[in-house]
């Protein structure tokens, strides 16, 4: 176990410092003066560019800026917003409750509506209206699903606020967003799975034990059809960043969705290159937790 977990952690090194390799000479690449993105609206002279070249140490080789930048991000130092004059730390820390909360909410939601449908959708015909709901909520953007919520619970019923962050109630609608598109793909994955795992020896030879269907349905069949479920792991850590940062406009709450277009159509790039990093964190570390979750899932693979 602990060797798997070294070598997780050596590839997810890796995985870092590509994101950050690659926005970085993206961001570099990019049109557009880095003093400028600095100056902004504010006043500008060759006296003013000279103090900012200086103090940002923009007059060195972009190969020295490059590994300045790796050691300090190393360090934890991910450097200064040009557009807020702050700390980056402190400006996605200040925005990254709020969009966690956001992606929590709606991969629970995602997963427990998922198992619930997986169970209760086994019959023929349950199974077939499952499936096609299951496909249009895939097949849908989440942005029109979320402005289709909010013209019927908040501006119909108003049950639910139209916009901010105020309390839990202002989380539903966007979680649940979220979640219709994560719980259709993984109820589908859930049901094939299980329907496998029913057809398996051990579920014949539970049976002749005299364990009720729903006894090996929910000791037997539910634990190994989580294997298939838990490999689109990653491919949920994907959605849930990249929905998040549209869902946050629609629902005009605050987090790194908002922090992220600011800091893109104002060339930040300290900014920029913080949210790829934190991005590419995320990914490696729910794709460490599903690798480990095998050998949990399945004594077999700690064996092998």
């Amino acid at each position: 176990m602990i060797r798997a977990i070294a070598r997780r952690a050596g590839s997810g090194l890796a995985v870092l410092w590509a994101a950050a390799t690659a926005a970085y000479l993206a961001l570099l690449a990019a049109p557009g003066d880095t003093v400028d993105s600095i100056i902004g609206d504010g006043a500008d002279s060759p006296q003013i560019r000279a103090q900012i070249i200086a103090e940002w140490n923009l007059d060195r080789p972009a190969i020295v800026q490059y590994l300045d930048y790796l050691w300090r991000a190393a360090q934890g130092d991910l450097g200064r917003s040009y557009l807020l004059q702050r700390p980056v730390r402190d400006v996605i820390g200040d925005q990254l409750a709020p969009t966690l909360r956001l992606a929590v909410a709606a991969a629970v939601f995602g997963v427990v509506l998922a198992l619930i449908l997986a169970v209760v959708t086994r019959g023929r015909w349950a199974r077939r209206a499952s499936s096609t709901a299951e496909l249009v909520l895939v097949s849908t953007p989440p942005f029109l699903i979320g402005i289709v919520l909010l013209s019927v619970f908040s501006f119909r019923f108003g049950m639910f606020p139209v916009s901010g962050d105020r309390g839990w109630a202002a989380l539903v609608l966007p979680a649940v967003t979220l979640g219709l598109p994560i719980a259709g793909v993984l109820a589908q994955v859930l049901r094939d799975g299980l329907d496998r795992a029913l057809d398996e020896p051990f579920a014949v030879t539970a049976r002749a034990r005299g364990l009720t269907e729903r006894s090996v349905l929910i000791r037997h069949g539910l634990r190994h059809s989580l294997l298939p479920a838990v490999t689109l792991l990653g491919w949920l850590s994907g959605v849930l960043i990249g929905g998040s940062v549209i869902i946050e406009q629609v629902f005009g709450r605050p987090g790194l969705g908002q922090v992220t277009l600011q800091a893109v159509s104002s060339s930040d790039m300290p900014v920029v290159l913080a949210v790829v990093v934190l991005a590419a964190a995320f990914f490696v570390v729910i794709n460490t937790a599903a690798d480990l979750a095998y050998l949990l899932i399945d004594p077999r693979l700690r064996r092998s």
